[in-house]
C-alpha cells in the first residue's frame, strides 16, 4: 500500500513541476528571467524557512554552511538559471524530453567522479540515451536551436547537484538543503538582472496567478517527491517520475500550439528507454552484492 501511495504521490508532483514549468514560460513572456528567479527563489526559500522552523531544523547549522553544501547550491545556482533560460526560449516539449537523460548523467558522474563501478552494459545504455538527445537537439542539422544546449548544460548541473547530494552530512535538512537551493535562484536572479542589463518589470495583474502557480506548484511538487521517496521503495517509484515529461507534452500542445515531431518522440523513447534500464541493473547488482555479503 506505500508504494501504490508514494506512485501516486511521484505522478502528482511530476504534474505539479509541469505545471511548474508552463507557469515559468508563461511569465517568461514579459517578465525578464532574472526578475523571475529572483521572485521564486524569495517567496519559496521564505517558505522552506517557515518549514524549518516549524519543524525545529537550525537554519544556520554550521554543518549545513560547510563546503560541500555550498557547492551543491552553486549547482542549484547555474542549473536555475540554464532551465530557465531554455524555458524562455525552446519548446517546452523538447526542454522536458531532453532533461530526462539527467538520470543517465548521474551515472556516469558517478562512474568518473565517484569510483563507482558501471559495467559496458550500463555505459552502453548511457550512450544510447545521448545519442536520444542527439536526435531531440540535431545539432549540425536544419532543425537545430542552440537554445536547446541550455538545457543540456541544465543535465550537466543538476546531475553534479544530485552527485554532491550523496555526499551531504546526513544531519542537514532537506528543509535547510532546499533553502540554500533556493536562495541560490534568487541569487544567480539577480546576478543574470545587473549583468545582463534586464529591467524591472511592474507587477501586473495578468501576471499574479502565472507567479502564484510557478510557486504553488514548485512547492508542492517538491513536497510530493520527498514524501514519496520517503514511504515507498525506489525501484517502485522511478518509473513514473518520466510522466513528468508526458504532462509537459501535453501542457506544452494545449498552452503554446507546440506539435513535437517524430525526432523528438524517438529521442524522447530512447531516452526513457535506457534511463530505465540502467536503474533497473543497478538495482539488480545491488541486490546481488547484498545477497553476496
Amino acid at each position: 500500500m506505500n508504494n501504490v501511495n508514494g506512485i501516486l504521490l511521484v505522478v502528482g508532483a511530476m504534474a505539479a513541476f509541469a505545471l511548474e514549468d508552463m507557469f515559468i514560460k508563461l511569465l517568461s513572456v514579459t517578465v525578464p528571467t532574472g526578475q523571475i528567479m529572483v521572485v521564486l527563489g524569495v517567496v519559496c526559500g521564505f517558505l522552506f524557512a517557515i518549514l524549518a522552523v516549524a519543524t525545529r531544523k537550525r537554519i544556520f547549522d554550521p554543518v549545513a554552511w560547510q563546503p560541500l553544501p555550498l557547492a551543491r547550491a552553486a549547482t542549484e545556482m547555474v542549473g536555475a538559471l540554464t532551465f530557465v533560460t531554455a524555458l524562455s526560449l525552446v519548446d517546452l516539449s523538447t526542454v522536458a524530453a531532453v532533461f530526462q537523460a539527467m538520470p543517465l548523467a548521474v551515472t556516469m558522474g558517478a562512474a568518473l567522479f565517484l569510483g563507482e563501478k558501471v559495467g559496458w552494459r550500463r555505459w552502453s545504455a548511457v550512450g544510447l540515451g545521448f545519442i536520444g538527445v542527439l536526435m531531440i537537439i540535431r545539432p549540425g542539422f536544419e532543425g537545430f536551436q542552440p537554445d536547446s544546449l541550455f538545457v543540456v548544460a541544465t543535465v550537466i548541473a543538476i546531475a553534479a547537484r544530485d552527485l554532491i547530494t550523496r555526499k551531504l552530512d546526513p544531519r542537514v535538512a532537506s528543509s535547510v538543503v532546499a533553502l540554500q537551493a533556493y536562495f541560490a535562484v534568487a541569487v544567480s536572479g539577480l546576478a543574470l538582472m545587473v549583468f545582463s542589463a534586464q529591467p524591472v518589470t511592474p507587477l501586473q495583474s495578468a501576471q499574479i496567478g502565472p507567479y502564484l502557480g510557478a510557486v504553488g506548484f514548485g512547492v508542492l511538487g517538491y513536497y510530493g517527491i520527498v514524501t514519496a521517496m520517503r514511504i515507498g521503495e525506489a525501484s517502485a517509484l522511478m518509473p513514473f517520475r518520466y510522466t513528468r515529461l508526458i504532462f509537459s507534452i501535453m501542457a506544452g500542445m494545449l498552452m503554446f500550439g507546440e506539435r513535437p515531431d517524430f525526432l523528438t518522440f524517438a529521442g524522447a523513447t530512447l531516452i526513457m528507454g535506457s534511463g530505465m534500464y540502467t536503474f533497473i541493473r543497478e538495482r539488480k547488482l545491488a541486490r546481488e552484492l547484498a545477497v553476496a555479503a
